[in-house]
């Protein structure tokens, strides 16, 4: 092919290839289907590689004229080694996935059929994807979710292997695979009642995979959420955290869960139902045994909202192994998990230090690993928040036989 004068109007602009489906955009340019489909779908791009135009409308329209062409030149240039490029499959389009939906509502006996066929939709492409969902897809799926339907389907892996679901796990598992837009994600939460709840109920009752789906989603949600739904988010929501991350099920699950959190806590009460709902305990836990940097920044963050409050705070003092573990991640985790955990511990020293507390500072090694920031680079806020802690406190602290004498030269003279 490289020793072949190809027609330079028969190439994709993207991949610089011969083209097997052109497609035509809105700007007048034509593309391979495959390379644009992956430009505006997969790197969600919005404009037109060739004029950098934005494109309002992404649909593609097939250019016929130009692929019977590029075919008629294949066929000509037969005896050089050149194949035929086939006549592509006409790409699945809204107007089916409607009908595929609206048979599924009227006639429940093909519900699982709709399922398997949307799964194979899905799992196409990005493009199907988003074709998928302009249909009404998530809404469907929403409402199989919701209604819990036991029936079971046959599935058909990416291995070639099979395996026999839950309808309602099913349709949970393709939703999440679709990755619905901002505006999906609202409308679900906002005019589709009881989608929260139904997700909940998975979280309690649901199989391991259904439980990190059904996390994942609504952690997906909450971030897209208005103020009034997260301040009136539900106790039950920080007491299926709080089961999913102590049962570990999935890195993955258990960061959308902690991000969840951090969705979540700055809003109205919900800082008292997290400790109520004994999450300061499963995060400090999990800090005790983790050493992933994303995971111990969060819990950090976390942390820091709870003890914002003084059931948080309290909650922190009241785990064995509270004080220790938020120091001992100073400065080694990264820069913004030595700043929440400073903030957590100026939080404590500012508004819950009785004498038992700065003792148990002093003797598990807090006020010297503070000193410890002083010596080295910080950011300048948490080097000013590390000085008030210890200035606040050094008529307790500032006693050689309790500091190392090389930290002892740190602490601030007040």
């Amino acid at each position: 092919m490289d020793e072949i004068d190809v027609p330079s109007h028969f190439l994709c602009p993207i991949s610089l290839q011969l083209m097997r489906d052109p497609v035509t955009v809105a700007t007048g340019i034509t593309y391979d289907r495959e390379y644009i489909e992956r430009w505006l779908f997969s790197s969600k791009n919005n404009t037109c590689p060739f004029t950098k135009q934005v494109l309002v409308d992404t649909d593609l329209t097939p250019n016929h004229t130009l692929r019977r062409l590029i075919q008629s030149w294949c066929i000509l240039n037969a005896s050089l080694g050149i194949e035929r490029i086939p006549t592509p499959k006409p790409p699945i389009d809204k107007a089916q996935i409607v009908k595929l939906i609206n048979d599924a509502s009227k006639f429940p006996k093909m519900q699982l059929k709709c399922l398997q066929r949307l799964r194979s939709i899905a799992f196409e492409s990005d493009r199907n994807k988003k074709c998928l969902e302009a249909a009404g897809a998530v809404e469907f799926l929403a409402s199989v979710i919701k209604k819990n339907e036991s029936a079971v389907i046959e599935v058909v892996l990416e291995d070639g292997s099979r395996e026999f679901k839950r309808a309602s796990d099913e349709a949970l598992n393709i939703l999440y695979q679709l990755e619905p837009s901002e505006a999906g994600l609202k409308s679900l939460i906002s005019h589709n009642y009881g989608f929260v709840e139904s997700l909940l109920h998975v979280m309690k009752g649901g199989n391991y995979q259904s439980r990190a789906y059904a996390a994942m989603l609504m952690k997906s949600a909450f971030q897209v959420a208005d103020p009034i739904q997260l301040i009136n988010a539900s106790p039950h929501i920080f007491i299926q955290i709080v089961h999913l991350l102590r049962d570990g099920i999935s890195q993955q699950a258990s960061k959308a869960a902690l991000k969840l959190l951090v969705e979540l806590c700055p809003w109205g009460r919900n800082r008292i139902k997290a400790v109520g709902a004994g999450v300061s305990h499963v995060l400090i836990e999990i800090l005790l045994d983790s050493s992933e940097r994303r995971t111990c920044e969060l819990i950090l963050v976390v942390l820091d909202q709870l003890c914002s409050c003084a059931e948080g705070r309290a909650e922190l003092l009241k785990h064995g192994a509270g004080l220790a573990i938020v120091s001992k991640k100073i400065l080694r985790v990264s820069q913004v998990g030595t700043d929440r955990a400073v903030k957590i511990l100026a939080s404590i020293t500012k508004f819950s230090a009785t004498s038992r507390v700065l003792q148990e500072m002093l003797q598990v090694g807090v006020v010297s690993k503070l000193c410890l920031v002083l010596q080295v680079e910080s950011s300048k806020k948490t080097m000013e928040k590390t000085r008030e802690i210890l200035n606040l406190h050094s008529s307790v602290w500032k006693n050689p036989s309790c500091i190392p004498p090389r930290l002892l030269s740190s602490y601030p003279s007040s």
